[in-house]
């Protein structure tokens, strides 16, 4: 469930800006009814490079300056570099931006991520979208709250745009800090951005097959309900904790998951001490919780995968993933019985789209089970797409995590990429 909470940090920044041109979007349309919606990666090569240096990701390489940062923790002086990527056009009038990203970032650093958006009416400010660290030592990893205006607002992760304030374009910039006069190299891997505009729909009619039917992916299975209770600094288990269960899954599906010595400041006594320890990693301290999505991403990255958040059109375009070996993390909420054998009701829920029965039916492991081996739904093709796809809920927000060879399937044909 995603409820925002005060949390008062002040950043002092230098702020030269570049407003470099635009790259064009194909500007198909998505069938009526279904969401417009892109999916864009950062070319470090393009943009305006201020101390960073761009190979293999963007890396700090030479100081542009010092800023002030205070949190929970205190008050520091950093060294930063920062990179200010070029105007990436939507191909539509985007109500709403999720930057999401992986990158190495050792302790004596951490990173923030900005965006702004270009309307009919101009350009906005930047809007912080994140300030992660891997640790707990420098700062307090969080959102940032309180950033309205009459363009739009930061909702936890999302950029929304106001009401007549459609996102034509937008800009993200990455910011790496590390302590003054240290070798430390922060580094991002990868960084992406996805804008959509989710029409209104209060019901969503089920999709064709995408090729996945009699398809199950051996995930392994992750109760969050076994964890009610633990360690209540990071939110305390139970129904707080579905993020970092699936996340936690899926990266034991690739075999990256934490190790024993990772985990070893875990109650022993506890059945799976690597989902805690995915709590406490993915936990904002400004949203007070571990359902943050970018930082469930970025969390993965630390285990060498690659993932982003993005939407989907549909339960076909699902499937591709699926078909292609590539287990996906979903976002959904409804009302007790509106989705069939989940026996609960929710005003928002992460599991994870493992496979698809002979029938098309949905295959998902939902850690918001009684135990492991429970966890296993099978849910009704129809009513898990309308409660994932429909306007009141995420919209069809998923978790794509994979390996950095492991190669996506094409995308919906004539339609902007979203993956």
């Amino acid at each position: 469930m995603r409820t925002l909470t005060a949390f008062l940090s002040t950043v002092v920044l230098a702020t030269a800006l570049t407003a470099p041109t635009g790259q064009a979007v194909a500007a198909a349309k998505p069938a009526a009814g279904q969401a417009d919606v892109v999916y864009q990666r950062a070319d470090f090569a393009g943009g305006t490079a201020e101390g960073t240096t761009a190979g293999d990701g963007l890396s700090f390489a030479s100081v542009a300056g010092t800023a002030s940062y205070t949190d929970a923790l205190g008050t520091r002086t950093w060294e930063y570099a920062r990179w200010t990527g070029p105007e990436r056009q939507t191909g539509f009038g985007a109500t709403e931006l999720i930057a999401s990203w992986t990158a190495d970032i050792p302790a004596g650093s951490w990173m923030q991520v900005e965006a702004r958006a270009r309307h009919a009416a101009g350009l906005t400010k930047w809007y912080v979208l994140g300030r992660w660290a891997y640790g707990e030592g420098d700062i307090r990893r969080t959102s940032v709250p309180g950033q309205g205006d009459a363009d739009a607002n930061v909702a936890v992760d999302t950029l929304v745009a106001a009401d007549g304030r459609l996102i034509d374009a937008y800009q993200l910039r990455v910011t790496l800090y590390r302590t003054p006069g240290s070798a430390v190299t922060p580094r991002v891997r990868t960084l992406g951005a996805m804008a959509s505009h989710v029409p209104e729909r209060k019901r969503v009619p089920v999709s064709p097959g995408g090729g996945a039917w009699g398809t199950e992916l051996d995930v392994p299975r992750r109760s969050q309900s076994i964890h009610s209770g633990h360690y209540p600094e990071w939110d305390g288990g139970g129904q707080a904790w579905c993020s970092p269960s699936s996340t936690t899954m899926v990266l034991g599906y690739w075999g990256r998951w934490p190790s024993a010595q990772d985990t070893a400041w875990v109650d022993p006594s506890d059945p799976n001490p690597e989902v805690d320890h995915a709590a406490r990693y993915t936990y904002d301290h400004a949203y007070q919780g571990a359902g943050n999505w970018p930082f469930n991403v970025a969390y993965a990255g630390r285990y060498g995968v690659d993932g982003f958040v993005t939407r989907l059109r549909t339960l076909t375009e699902l499937e591709k993933l699926v078909g292609a070996g590539i287990p996906v993390i979903t976002s959904q909420s409804f009302k007790k019985g509106e989705l069939p054998g989940a026996g609960y009701g929710t005003d928002g829920h992460i599991m994870v789209v493992v496979g698809f029965t002979e029938n098309g039916d949905v295959i998902a492991n939902d850690p918001a089970s009684p135990s492991n081996d429970a966890v296993r739904r099978v849910y009704p093709r129809a009513d898990f797409e309308n409660v994932w796809l429909r306007s009141s809920s995420s919209g069809g927000v998923v978790y794509v995590i994979h390996p950095p060879g492991r190669a996506l399937p094409a995308t919906t044909p004539e339609l902007p990429a979203n993956w």
